[in-house]
């Protein structure tokens, strides 16, 4: 991997004892039977060979942490979760580190490293990143190429059409079938699991206390971990939280709403931007419906280049664009505007983002062993329905029978057949570690609201709700910096001053 010609011993030295203040020890995890499984281990190695290089992994101290891929099952096979501890930039660092917990589930970690550092999370204190289990660079990955080829080919289908349900469910169940038959226990992969790894980090690494930060359903885990292992928890920082109690299929069409419509209050309240685009509620409901009855096809260059693509917008492509946020917020109203004069370009082009995507960097085995044990069991396709409608009243059916971001998951997880753990997973977490919750108002992935129901059970919680923002809010404000780090110096009193004065930025007004 290149070092970026870091070879001093200073530097080498830093690497060295970032991790030496934390001796590695084995630990024994108890099977939910009360039989004792085999210890978890972290064992050295060389940090992963990513495709860019990652800077902060030149001075970190990598390895694996092994253990047991099935808890509840005493002869479980030992998996390998990649890890890195990367140490503080002071050279007074303070003795608690703080471990990440990144969101997906699925996502790729260790492309989080370059936001997180640049965010500070590493200013004061060693930084410790381990990948979920399945994630990449983990042993076994539960990648599911399958799935990418198809999110590449879906662009240029019908959001809701039965070609795309057809290839999608054939891409899960190709994926399912070759990580079965390579010996993975799919029924091992979930939110109890992933928190029990990260409990079993704390030990084999021999840290007294840390601090935990976790974005999106990273926040979901950090909550469920504080539950079940509260041990050594000394703080916990919550961007973007989605509360077990509360996460379901249907909960994206509150969120949706919820973030599209602060973006049009915000607009609203800039007076160029509202005499330009004085009624983009009205207006957006009117371009759902009128491209659910005629779908457009474009052919557009992605954002990151290459040769054009078939892109197909439709009223649930519309609206799903919105909701990933593959337009920045400045520019939604201009980009209403523009398709309501027959200029779609501005979202096919976003739309076609994903026909660029890395093959190979998504856990989707992960990600759908989550989603298919914790947040759809309970829920019927009629659940989600009522919930699009009260989101979005008067939309056509077709766009909200499809929960924001998870098209046809209930066929999928019929597919993917893995046990439900509704029932222990969704449950509130009480406690009185401190927690700093922060939320962005224009998230319509999480909306800002539900962090204030995951505080509800936190006693000594502070919640901060960032103007102008979307999903992930640390990385994008460095208000939000500055809150986080005077958390984790002092998380019974942070300091969130910065907040009050805060106004989204300016939007993009384009000529009549």
């Amino acid at each position: 991997m290149t070092k970026h010609g870091i070879h001093a011993a200073a530097v080498a030295a830093a690497a060295a004892l970032a991790l030496t203040a934390f001796g590695p020890a084995p630990s024994s995890v108890a099977s939910p039977h009360g039989n004792t499984v085999a210890p978890a281990r972290f064992v050295p190695g060389p940090c992963p060979r990513t495709p860019e290089p990652i800077v902060a992994l030149s001075t970190a101290r990598c390895g694996f942490l092994e253990v047991p891929e099935n808890r509840a099952r005493p002869r479980s096979r030992t998996i390998r979760l990649a890890v890195a501890v990367i140490p503080a930039v002071s050279a007074k660092s303070a003795e608690d580190p703080v471990v990440f917990m990144s969101g997906g589930p699925g996502g790729e970690t260790f492309d989080d490293i370059p936001f997180l550092v640049d965010s500070g999370l590493n200013r004061d204190r060693a930084l410790i990143i381990m990948a979920q289990r399945g994630n990449l660079y983990d042993q076994p990955n539960l990648a599911c190429p399958e799935m990418d080829r198809f999110n590449a080919r879906y662009v240029g289908l019908g959001y809701d059409s039965p070609q795309a349900k057809r290839l999608l469910l054939d891409a899960v169940k190709k994926c399912r079938n070759r990580l079965v038959a390579d010996g993975i226990d799919l029924s091992a992969y979930h939110t109890k699991e992933n928190a029990a790894d990260f409990a079993a980090l704390r030990t084999a690494l021999g840290i007294p206390r840390w601090n935990v930060y976790g974005h999106s359903y990273g926040t979901n885990l950090a909550l469920t971990y504080l539950r079940r292992h509260p041990q050594g928890i000394r703080a916990v920082a919550l961007d973007s939280a989605t509360a077990p109690q509360i996460v379901t299929l249907p909960f994206g069409w509150r969120s949706a709403r919820e973030g599209i419509d602060n973006v049009f209050k915000a607009c609203a309240a800039q007076p160029r931007c509202n005499s330009r685009y004085p009624n983009l509620r009205r207006t957006l409901t009117e371009q759902v419906r009128k491209l659910e009855a005629h779908p457009l096809t474009l052919k557009v260059r992605p954002p990151s280049g290459g040769d054009p693509v078939k892109v197909v917008l439709d009223g649930g492509a519309l609206l799903n664009v919105l909701v990933a946020n593959t337009i920045p917020f400045p520019d939604v109203p201009a980009a209403i505007e523009e398709l309501a004069h027959g200029r779609p370009e501005r979202f096919a082009r976003a739309r076609a983002v994903d026909s660029a995507a890395v093959v190979g960097m998504t856990a989707h085995g992960l990600t759908e062993s989550v989603v298919c044990s914790e947040w759809v069991p309970g829920t019927s396709r009629s659940d989600v329905l009522k919930a699009g409608r009260r989101a979005f009243p008067g939309w056509p059916d077709s766009v909200l029978a499809q929960a924001p971001q998870l098209p046809f998951q209930h066929e999928v997880c019929r597919v993917w057949n893995v046990p439900n753990r509704a029932i222990s997973h969704r449950v509130a977490t009480t406690s009185a570690v401190p927690t700093l919750l922060v939320a962005g108002t224009f998230d319509a992935k999480v909306g800002a609201s539900w962090s204030r129901v995951a505080a509800r059970s936190l006693s000594r919680s502070t919640t901060v709700k960032v103007p102008g923002i979307g999903h992930w809010v640390v990385p994008q404000s460095p208000c939000a910096q500055r809150a986080l780090a005077s958390f984790l110096t002092r998380p019974t009193a942070p300091d969130t001053r910065c907040v009050a004065g805060l106004t989204p930025k300016p939007f993009t007004i384009i000529p009549k």
